[in-house]
């Protein structure tokens, strides 16, 4: 009699929707982040769109839990990691970094059931889905800005690792530059890491010793703004506004913004929505922004970058056009000629004029 009882109050709950709160299992999301959380740079840009994500699903009503490990370098200790979130039932693991890829990949292989992201990589598979953004766009307008704001005529570029996202930000730079100043120099030194603080900042030293009166870099750290802000120079920040670091050098910051694209991700996982996709989206789709503009910025310079990206957005103007040809003077793109997404992604050398060198060993 009290068995019956009880299934008709079970019931009647049922009905009444009692329970309707808690039918969805707690989602379990993994991130792995290639240097130490900071507050500005490449990983603390990731980690903003995990806080966001966490805020998102909250106010949608979705549990989620999420959990990151840091500075993990690429490679065998990568593998490692990302297998031990598979191992405990993680329903996503988001692996942003592009040395992530071929470990992300090979994990995936072996737990088919769990979903991959594997952000600034190029390889999917059924459960690994890949994402990057137009970075070369932000990199475009503010070299259009540099070319505008220099003096010696002369830009410094402190790079991380030949790949093409890297090459595709420096070449945007150097045209974005040489568009409004044709007889600007652009200084480029390779420094072959993702994150190293003195490096970068010996290698920004050594730009400004070569005339550079503007400092731009693609590396996981502060360090080159902290030596603008040191030297008196001007710096173009990337990944974040690093204003707070550098409140008087700071030109310009290109910013990236992940937390939207998380939080779509996300809410297909929980709706058993989610696909594999190739997700490539910039200033229109809001991944990239300028931010931090500093404040002695004339009227004239505000204004073309203002049209500039609207320009960007409406897709009227395109950042590689022909004729382009390459450091040994290959032409990589006929008068006339817009690039090709694939060209974009696929680029693997440097426009005719950069000045490029590898930082010397000590």
């Amino acid at each position: 009699m009290r068995l019956k009882v009880f299934w008709l109050w079970l019931n009647s709950m049922l009905l009444a929707g009692f329970f309707s709160t808690v039918t969805h299992a707690e989602l379990k999301i993994g991130f792995i982040y290639v240097t130490p959380v900071s507050t500005t740079g490449w990983v603390a840009q990731h980690d903003q769109g995990r806080q966001e994500l966490e805020k998102a699903m909250s106010q949608a009503g979705i549990a989620i839990t999420t959990r990151y490990v840091e500075n993990v370098d690429e490679g065998a200790d990568a593998e490692r990691v990302i297998r031990d979130f598979a191992q405990k039932s993680y329903d996503l693991i988001i692996t942003p970094s592009f040395g992530y890829m071929t470990p992300t990949l090979k994990v995936a292989e072996e737990f088919p059931k769990t979903k991959f992201e594997s952000i600034t990589g190029y390889q999917q598979a059924p459960n690994v889905a890949i994402a990057n953004a137009r970075y070369y766009e932000g990199r475009y307008l503010a070299g259009v800005v540099a070319g505008m704001v220099s003096k010696s005529k002369v830009l410094g570029y402190v790079a991380s690792l030949p790949i093409p996202e890297v090459m595709q930000g420096i070449n945007a730079f150097y045209l974005g530059a040489k568009s409004v100043e044709p007889n600007i120099r652009l200084k480029v030194l390779w420094i072959n890491t993702w994150y190293d603080p003195p490096k970068e900042r010996e290698a920004a030293i050594s730009l400004i010793q070569q005339q550079a009166d503007i400092l731009s870099f693609h590396t996981a750290s502060d360090a080159v703004m902290l030596v603008a802000e040191e030297k008196g120079k001007w710096g173009i920040a990337y990944h974040s506004d690093m204003s707070k670091v550098a409140p008087k050098s700071q030109l310009l910051a290109i910013t990236h913004h992940w937390g939207d694209y998380y939080s779509q991700r996300v809410m297909e996982v929980s709706k058993g929505q989610w696909k594999t996709a190739n997700t490539w989206g910039g200033i229109a789709q809001g991944m990239i922004k300028i931010q931090g503009v500093h404040k002695q910025l004339n009227s004239k310079i505000r204004q073309q970058l203002d049209k500039m990206t609207s320009q960007l957005k409406n897709a009227q103007l395109k950042v590689f056009r022909g004729p382009l040809y390459d450091t040994n003077g290959m032409l990589r793109l006929h008068d006339a000629e817009t690039m090709s997404d694939m060209h974009i992604l696929s680029m693997d050398y440097l426009i005719q004029g950069i000045e490029s060198s590898k930082i010397s060993k000590n």
